[in-house]
C-alpha cells in the first residue's frame, strides 16, 4: 500500500479483548497505524514508548495512535499494562490485516512476521503517508506528525 491507496476497513480484537474497526477511528480523525514485529521486545518497547510520549502532540491534531502486531490480546495488554499506553494495541495473530497492508513477511519460519511500518491514514481511509525503517524507532512518530501537520 503507497500514498494514496484506499485501506479496506477492518476490525480487530484491542489488548482488552474488544472488536475495533479502522472505520470508528476515521470517523472522529485520522489514524496512526504502526505496525511492529513483536510487543516486550526491546526496538517495539522504544518505538512505541515514543508514541507515547508524543501523545499531546498528535492530539493537538485530532490523530489516533494505533499500534498493531501478531501477538495475542493477552501479550498486547501486558505489553500495554507494562509501559502505560494510552492508546490501543491491536491482535492480528493471523496476519490478515499485515498481509492486506503488504507488511508481512513471508519467512517459512521465525518469529518477525511483520516489518516495521506505519501508514498515517485520513478521514477518508486513504494514505497520506507511510514510514518505512526497521531500525529508527523514533522516525515512525516523528514522520507521522510531519505528515500530519498542516
Amino acid at each position: 500500500m503507497n500514498e494514496g491507496d484506499l485501506v479496506e476497513d477492518f476490525e480487530l480484537p484491542d489488548q482488552h479483548g474488544i472488536r475495533r474497526s479502522l472505520s470508528e477511528f476515521v470517523a472522529t480523525g485520522p489514524v496512526v497505524l504502526f505496525f511492529y514485529p513483536r510487543a516486550m521486545t526491546r526496538g517495539c518497547t522504544k518505538e512505541s514508548c515514543h508514541f507515547r510520549d508524543l501523545a499531546a502532540e498528535f492530539t493537538k491534531l485530532g490523530a489516533h495512535r494505533i499500534g498493531i502486531s501478531e501477538d495475542e490480546v493477552a501479550k498486547q495488554r501486558q505489553f500495554s499494562d507494562l509501559h502505560g499506553f494510552d492508546y490501543p494495541l491491536l491482535s492480528d495473530p493471523a496476519g490478515e490485516i499485515a498481509d492486506r497492508l503488504g507488511v508481512r513477511r513471508h519467512l517459512p519460519i521465525g518469529p518477525l512476521r511483520t516489518r516495521r511500518m506505519t501508514f498515517v491514514i485520513g478521514t477518508d481511509r486513504r494514505i497520506l503517508g507511510v514510514i518505512r525503517s526497521e531500525t529508527d524507532m523514533n522516525a515512525h512518530a516523528e514522520r507521522a506528525l510531519e505528515i500530519l501537520r498542516p
